[in-house]
Order: structure tokens, then sequence, then C-alpha cells
């Protein structure tokens, strides 16, 4: 049933081209106008009080569909990676897991590029894009087999999906759990070199180069990568790549004293990474910022840190820390929702995140000042293991809307 008319007077409507302070007329579920526009006579009227109104954030690349956790973070749609139970490599799975989250949460699934995402035999792409995938995905490891991979990326060219790449050359990383540097060293870690995204994204940089595909590192870490993908995007490569707060804000000192919370995949980077990854959203090479949300419970977590699952949750959190970069001068407002909502969408041939009449009214009402305090004990959603236990933020979603229906 669709909702009443609804008009969202006196809010910061955070727009493509910036933000501008007014009104947004919702009808028959979309943007009807913004800017200045009437009420219908049977429309609901709501007062935002100077409030914030932007796309509702789209979480590219989550491992895990967690609908409280996507409420508390003003996320309606996300796209799962293939690696679920069961994996994500035949037409049923993906089309129950599109149709579960309706209307609240809509789910976007990326079907396993491989059978069993083993890396070695294609699976049936064109099969789950009928029912409903959105993209195709290595999972959370990489396609060693080049051969493998040039079929995966000339196969997902044909059928116009993006490639969803984890991007760790695993022949390298073996079962390292932390990148190479004085923290592992110190901790007495398997580590692996920081070298391994890099090699591994100049490899599919040129498989995508040559096959024409699409291509997304989901998550790109090292100054070394972001070189490559930007030599790439100036040769017209079809790339884009993603990161987390978590590597944004966080160095491997987060490691220190075996917190298995900062226990991530990839690791966690050195500072000089870290400082070229924030460079490399602020410059443009970063397309999406994405929560990589992977909840671990204590069986998962309470191991000695070799032991315990790679994995955060997220997010409840990726709009406070994502905004942590507005107030640092790094991106703007408008910048930050082509980053959560614009971008991902694209990715995934979705038209949908803007704020712009005839687009689905997906909409977030939220505070960029509110202040509070992330409690991995008391976090919305499956599990709370967070790296961010503790850390005072500011900025909280306060209401949320898929479709013109509150969420």
């Amino acid at each position: 049933m669709t909702p009443p008319p609804m008009l969202i007077t006196n809010a910061q409507l955070v727009c493509s081209d910036g933000v501008r302070v007014g009104s947004l007329l919702v009808r028959d579920g979309a943007i009807a106008a913004l800017g200045t526009a009437d009420a219908p006579g049977d429309a609901t009227v709501l007062d935002a009080g100077g409030k914030w109104l932007a796309p509702a954030i789209i979480d590219l690349g989550v491992f895990a569909v967690d609908r409280a956790a996507c409420r508390a973070g003003g996320i309606v749609r996300v796209a799962p990676m293939p690696d679920q139970s069961p994996v994500l490599d035949d037409p049923g799975p993906v089309q129950r897991l599109a149709l579960i989250g309706k209307p609240d949460l809509w789910i976007h699934p990326i079907a396993a590029a491989t059978r069993g995402l083993s890396g070695r035999e294609l699976a049936e792409m064109a099969t789950c894009r009928a029912a409903g995938a959105r993209a195709v995905g290595t999972g959370a490891g990489w396609i060693a087999d080049a051969g493998v991979m040039a079929r995966v990326l000339a196969y997902a060219r044909d059928l116009d999906l993006a490639v969803i790449v984890h991007v760790e050359d695993a022949g390298l990383v073996g079962s390292a759990v932390a990148t190479s540097g004085e923290t592992a060293t110190r901790l007495g870690l398997p580590a692996a070199s920081a070298i391994a995204e890099a090699l591994a994204v100049a490899r599919d940089l040129m498989l995508a180069e040559e096959t024409g595909a699409r291509v997304h590192f989901r998550q790109v870490t090292t100054a070394a990568a972001f070189d490559l993908i930007r030599a790439a995007k100036r040769r017209g490569v079809r790339v884009t790549c993603g990161v987390t707060p978590a590597h944004l804000l966080l160095s491997d000192i987060a490691i220190s004293d075996f917190r298995t919370f900062a226990r991530l995949s990839p690791p966690l980077r050195g500072e000089a990474d870290r400082q070229a990854t924030v460079a490399a959203v602020a410059d443009g090479t970063v397309d999406v910022l994405c929560s990589g949300h992977a909840p671990r419970g204590p069986e998962a977590k309470r191991l000695p840190f070799a032991d315990a699952e790679a994995g955060m949750a997220g997010a409840a959190t990726l709009l406070p820390l994502t905004l942590t970069l507005v107030r640092d001068g790094h991106v703007s407002m408008e910048r930050l929702f082509r980053l959560l909502a614009a971008n991902p969408a694209r990715v995934l041939n979705l038209d949908v995140g803007l704020l712009a009449p005839g687009q689905p009214a997906d909409l977030l009402l939220f505070d960029p000042q509110a202040p509070w305090r992330i409690d991995a004990d008391a976090m919305p959603g499956i599990w709370g293991n967070t790296p961010f236990d503790g850390l005072p933020v500011q900025g909280r979603a306060l209401r949320v809307w898929k479709g013109g229906r509150e969420v």
C-alpha cells in the first residue's frame, strides 16, 4: 500500500550539486519536488527543524544482512557478498535473499563469480542475474588463476555486471593476520607485506583493461594500490574502488594488546598507508564508502589474535564515522553522500541514490552534530564487535524512509 503524500519542510537538503534549505515532497513513494513545494490537502507535513535530509545509504559489500544495524545507520539498501550460507552461486539462494528484506530493507545480492567461491569453475552468472543479482564477486578471497579471472571479467562484461573483487595476492598473504611492520613484529603475529594488495590490483586492472569489464575493488587500503588505480582511471579503465571507515581512521597500532576487534580483512595498515587512503578519498580516487559489516560473536573474537575471525560490525556506525571526513574538510556533505549512496548505486546499476524528482523516496533525516559514544555491548544488530568501542562520535540517523514509507 502506497503511503499518503508527505511534505518535509525546513530541511537542509543534501543534493548532488550542493546543500540547500527547503522542502521535499513525496508522492506515490517517489520524490515529487524539492526546494519549494506546496503540500497537497491530504499530505502529512513534517517539520525537519533545520536537520539534514539526504539520500538513504546504500551499503555495498556486507557479509550479513542485519536489519537493526541498518536502521540505526540510515541504510535502506544492502548488497551482500556471495559468502553466505549457502554460497550465492545458484539462482535459488540469490532470489530468496533478494526478496526477504522488502519493504524496509532492499537486498541486492552479489552473486559468486565461481562455483563455491573456489576460484576455478565459473558460476552461472546469467541465471543469477535473472534471479536478482546486481553484480558478481570473488567473495572474501582472490581468484589466483589469471585465466579464470579473465573469463569472469569477460562474462560479466557481456552481462553488464560489475565484478566486486577482494584484492590481496593469496600466495603472498598465506596465513598472515597482520601487515608486516613494527607492530606485527613486536606482537609476533604472522604478517604479510602490504604489497600483496598492489600486486592483486595490478593484475586485475590489466585484465579489466584487456576485457573492457567493469571492476570494483571492494576495499583498497595502500598508497601503491591507489597509485595504480589513479593511473588506470586516467587511461579509461572502468574501475571503481571503496574503503571502510576502519582503514581511514585506524592504523595497525590498533591491534596492539592483541585486540581482536581490530582483526580485519584486509588487515589494518601502517600510518603512511592510512594517510594515503584519506588522501585518496579527498582527491576522488575512492568512489564508495562502505561498512564492511561482518558481525562476529564472542566465540569468534574471544580467541588468540591469530585464531580470531576477521571482521567488524560497521553498519550502525558508518554514518558518524564518515561524517568525520566532512568535519575535517576532506569532502563536502554532498560528496559524502555520493560516496555513500549515488556511487554504490551506480556500481550496482541502480537508478537511485539522489535527492531528485522521480527518484524513489529513500530518505535519511539526520543530525550531524548529535553526540554519542560507541558501545560494543549496546550496538543494535546481530553483534557489536567494533574496533571503535568507546569512541565519542557525532552524527545520528533520526528517521529513515524507504520508498516514502518510514522504516
